[in-house]
């Protein structure tokens, strides 16, 4: 089995929030994953991207997401997912609602959320199907799919990118709750226990959203990715410090 495409969001403000996703996904999965984050300016630089910046896009990657097809070549199946997402199980059972008559699976929220900004003072904009994109499993070789080239997306209106008009109703698979739980909006009764939390609204690496649900996990999440950095930066320390050691120790009669 070739591994599975995850294009992740990735913003200069919550680098933090992409390394954790990242993390989360990989001590969950059982099987191989192939993680990219998508990044505006290395899209740039490439010629891929050449949209005007947009006052109201709260993220790096509000439009960038949109070229997941096309940089996993429209062939095979590939996700998408913002990065303020933590994964709490494995991502395989995602692959079991693969049909290729569909082009696009994620939840069909009817999110209407009542702050008037979010995150770090961004703008929380209204409109219909909002946070359907943060997370996609994308059928990139659909002929619908195909359709989506860099060119639509960088002369397309928001609303027809994130309404999903570049595809008929009938293409667009659901997911269930689980795979993308609002923190802030759904509840419990929606889904007792999610396998992706999405802090839509904020997380606990922004001061002001240190109290959301589930943001304890992302807290600890965080401090396990931290350590972890910290003992791969101490490791070639430790290395050529028992190196040096061995060198100057006398060998032991008898041993080897």
């Amino acid at each position: 089995m070739t591994a599975l495409r995850i294009f992740i969001g990735w913003d200069s403000r919550e680098e933090i929030a992409y390394d954790v996703c990242r993390q989360s996904l990989e001590a969950h999965s059982s099987i191989q994953l192939d993680i990219i984050p998508i990044k505006q300016d290395e899209l740039r630089r490439r010629g891929l991207y050449t949209r005007q910046v947009d006052a109201l896009s709260s993220t790096e990657f509000s439009f960038t997401r949109f070229l997941t097809p096309h940089l996993a070549n429209y062939q095979g199946w590939a996700v998408f997912v913002d990065c303020d997402f933590l994964f709490r199980r494995d991502i395989a059972g995602l692959l079991d609602y693969r049909d290729p008559s569909k082009a696009m699976y994620c939840v069909k929220h009817d999110y209407r959320p009542k702050e008037s900004t979010k995150m770090d003072g961004q703008p929380q904009t209204q409109y219909a199907r909002k946070n359907w994109s943060s997370f996609m499993l994308i059928n990139c070789a659909h002929e619908q799919v195909r359709q989506l080239t860099p060119s639509v997306v960088n002369s397309q209106t928001g609303l027809f990118l994130h309404r999903f008009q570049w595809l008929t109703d009938d293409v667009i698979g659901s997911l269930p709750v689980t795979w993308n739980y609002l923190e802030g909006w759904h509840t419990r009764e929606d889904c007792e226990d999610p396998t992706a939390v999405h802090y839509t609204r904020g997380g606990p690496w922004f001061d002001h959203w240190q109290d959301v649900e589930y943001g304890a996990e992302w807290s600890a999440a965080a401090a396990s990715y931290r350590q972890s950095v910290q003992l791969a930066k101490n490791a070639p320390l430790l290395s050529n410090s028992t190196s040096r050691s061995s060198a100057h120790s006398p060998q032991l009669a008898g041993c080897r």
